[in-house]
């Protein structure tokens, strides 16, 4: 299959299916980390979406759609515009015409009115001692399956406010650390869809 991965630099996912024969690209405004440029465009993913793909992995960016981003919307100037942009990006993906389409995101905020998503899955589900919601939006794709679910699901951490987030690792991370798909995830898309 031909493989679009949108918002995707550490080439994670990219990879996953490259390992299984499929003919898999990342793309980002950013380098790739993944260390295969050769299978990375970097470049505004609009146009690209414009081509024929067989399926397409989307990670838009979250910072104006999560929960946590909710509490600065009638806080900071400029927020609300910023989130109805990053709504209309993340619709892209959505509207768009490819017959596979695989949307990843943390769980939204109620501003943004995004439709609901097809389910939610954890790391510790695949190997990684971690918590952390990640939402899937699936259009003729199955639900991704556990495949190594861990008894440990990672110390949580509390906010300031008193309420418990993600595990601990998160608070300890920067955003770019955080937006990085966890290779067990990116290796079940690649098994379980990659004959889909």
């Amino acid at each position: 299959m031909r493989i679009l991965v949108a918002c995707e630099e550490s080439q994670e996912v990219t990879k996953a299916f490259r390992e299984l024969g499929h003919e898999a690209f990342s793309c980002d405004i950013l380098d790739c980390s993944g260390g295969s440029p050769e299978w990375h465009f970097k470049q505004d993913v609009t146009t690209l979406l414009q081509e024929e793909w067989d399926m397409i992995i989307a990670h838009p960016p979250c910072t104006y759609l999560c929960v946590p981003g909710a509490q600065y919307l009638h806080t900071q100037k400029g927020r609300w515009g910023l989130m109805l942009e990053a709504r209309a990006f993340f619709q892209l993906f959505l509207d768009n015409k490819c017959e596979k389409i695989a949307i990843e995101n943390p769980v939204p905020n109620r501003y943004c009115e995004l439709p609901k998503y097809s389910q939610i899955i954890h790391p510790w589900q695949h190997g990684h001692e971690i918590t952390k919601q990640t939402c899937l939006w699936l259009k003729n794709l199955p639900k991704i399956e556990p495949t190594k679910i861990m008894e440990k699901k990672g110390e949580r951490y509390y906010r300031k406010d008193g309420s418990v987030s993600n595990s601990k690792w998160y608070a300890h991370s920067n955003a770019k650390e955080r937006s990085k798909t966890f290779p067990g995830i990116a290796k079940a898309m690649a098994e379980q869809w990659g004959n889909s």
